[in-house]
């Protein structure tokens, strides 16, 4: 007898092929029939009869790895059909260290709760090495299925010790050292190495205001990883230093496969950005010449819908950007913020870099931002342009003040990328960038984007830019195969990872995103997406029903049911 019957649905592979009508049967877990009727008794059967029936969707670019500890189900990416995600991504990991040093790499970077971070140190586990973290991952209840990366970040501070991996290069020795805990990492399971060389990255506690200790590392550091990587066919994922050029000379050093096995290669980010509008337009002959011409196996990502970023007055990734922006963010109360705005020398120089038009990763135009709470009511929902025109005042003047006075009273939010539909459009379509770069569960005031394979899907059905088999390949098969991964395909013999889809109401525009008061942070608030319980009729994980009709099981992260997925 099966333990579950899906019946009549159109069912998608997840490879790209015409979805077919058909039955799907389910025992143990796991797919073990397949075909146009099945006539089998089932302890449940489900009419899909109208409905897609797909692969569960894979997110290749999360920062999940402190939630877990917390709260394993992670119910925010399963709602809207997530079922596989990858962490440890810009060399953020918490697979080798000690929990606080961890900590502080982790809080600022991806603007987490400090609730969040003292609830995870309150509990945290002690473990010595990578291959034992993913046996305690192993003993987690999880959600989903999970891909792990190595963080070089966390990698180096171990081995060299947190101040010396933010100020110095490694020894000899302390090179291989990381060399024989990296080659043992991806020995034991591990999907691939991350680093990092993005400026925006800086830690808190003690070193508050430094980049992250990636980022300190000279190439040979980066391409010993990079050859680790390339001798296992592991992923090696990169995120550029935007401001210098030089780190993409590095990054394409390291991705050349000519006369050798390529290098997987997987980079942030391909975004339409509006401060440059002109940008997206090199990455396919980038990717073209990389791949056809230098041997490579590069894979570019990028987020399926507008790049927006919600900020709460100083206190923002978007800051990060230049040095005075950096200093309000390492202060840790009102009262130091107001210190440094009460400095005409810090607010003159805060002009100058904000109006600096240099190497600058956000757009910065006052225009272009809009205010979304404030005790100034009547500010809402007009950009800072609109009402410094209203005070006859210059925008970055009346910007400055507003900051100063209301701090983090006021709330406000800005696009930097991909809010033209046809030039995002042209970027998923690409075969060599992968709709992805959601950063879930990171920046949690900041973004949410959740649902980034559904709102690639609605946007497929509502402008035909691809077909939705296309579509589905593009979040499912594709990743997994990319990645080495053993999910994202129905077939018999798969675990049966399934979604089920109403394709009426794929019709929609992209949900925005909205701010909820969330338990999991002990009710601070996240900003979300909703809008997915009309089209997500049921997903399934290990056979298990997690969702039905957007209410989340209270099984998902009570008992296992996801899987550390391992290079297949």
């Amino acid at each position: 007898m099966l333990d579950l019957l899906i019946q009549n649905g159109l069912i998608f592979d997840g490879l790209g092929s015409a979805p077919v009508r058909g039955d799907i049967g389910i025992k143990n877990g796991k797919i073990i029939n397949l075909a146009p009727s099945l006539n089998i008794p089932a302890r449940e059967v489900v009419d899909a009869a109208g409905l897609w029936v797909t692969p569960g969707f894979i997110d290749i670019h999360t920062h999940y790895d402190l939630e877990l500890e917390i709260s394993p189900g992670l119910s925010e990416s399963v709602r809207h059909g997530v079922t596989s995600v990858v962490i440890g991504n810009c060399s953020l990991s918490i697979a080798i260290g000690e929990p606080q040093m961890l900590a502080d790499i982790f809080q600022r970077v991806e603007t987490l709760s400090h609730r969040l971070i003292a609830k995870w140190l309150q509990k945290s586990v002690s473990w010595q090495t990578p291959a034992e973290y993913l046996q305690h991952l192993q003993q987690l209840p999880l959600g989903v299925n999970i891909a792990p990366l190595l963080g070089h970040s966390a990698l180096r501070a171990e081995v060299m010790g947190l101040e010396r991996s933010l100020k110095v290069q490694p020894s000899k020795f302390e090179l291989k050292v990381m060399q024989r805990i990296a080659a043992d990492a991806l020995d034991a399971g591990f999907v691939g190495i991350s680093i990092d060389m993005f400026p925006w990255h800086r830690m808190s506690g003690e070193w508050r205001g430094m980049t992250i200790p990636s980022q300190h590392a000279k190439y040979k550091e980066y391409a010993m990883l990079a050859d680790l990587c390339r001798k296992r066919d592991r992923v090696f994922q990169v995120t550029p230093n935007l401001q210098r050029l030089a780190s993409f000379v590095d990054i394409l050093r390291m991705g050349v496969g000519i006369g050798k096995r390529p290098l997987r290669l997987t980079v942030l980010s391909a975004l339409d950005a509006v401060h440059n509008r002109h940008l997206w337009k090199i990455f396919s002959p980038i990717l073209y010449i990389w791949n056809h011409l230098l041997g490579g196996n590069v894979r570019f990502q990028t987020l399926t819908e507008p790049f927006t970023i919600y900020s709460d007055g100083s206190v923002t990734p978007l800051f990060e950007d230049f040095p005075t922006g950096a200093q309000l963010n390492s202060c840790n109360s009102r009262q130091e913020r107001q210190k440094l705005w009460q400095s005409p020398v810090f607010r003159r120089q805060f002009r100058q870099e904000w109006l600096k038009g240099k190497h600058r990763s956000f757009h910065r135009d006052l225009n272009l931002i809009t205010v979304v709470q404030c005790p100034q009511t009547s500010w809402e929902g007009l950009s800072f342009a609109e009402i410094a025109r209203q005070h006859q005042q210059e925008p970055v003047d009346f910007f400055i003040q507003a900051l100063q006075e209301y701090d983090t009273d006021l709330r406000w939010v800005g696009t930097g990328a991909n809010d033209r539909l046809q030039t995002r459009l042209a970027l998923m379509q690409h075969p060599y960038i992968l709709p992805g770069f959601t950063d879930a569960g990171a920046h949690v005031r900041n973004l949410g984007y959740y649902d980034g394979a559904l709102s690639l899907l609605k946007q497929a059905v509502t402008t035909k830019f691809m077909s939705p088999e296309a579509a589905i390949y593009r979040v499912t098969g594709e990743p997994a195969q990319w990645f080495r991964l053993d999910t994202g395909v129905l077939k018999i013999g798969a675990k049966a990872d399934i979604v089920l889809l109403n394709p009426d109401a794929l019709n929609q525009p992209i949900s925005p995103q909205v701010e909820i008061l969330d338990p999991v942070l002990d009710g601070e608030p996240r900003m979300v997406k909703r809008g997915s319980d009309e089209i997500v009729t049921a997903v399934y994980i290990n056979g298990v029903r997690v969702v039905s009709q957007g209410k989340v099981s209270d099984r998902l992260g009570c008992e296992k049911l996801g899987s550390v997925l391992s290079p297949c």
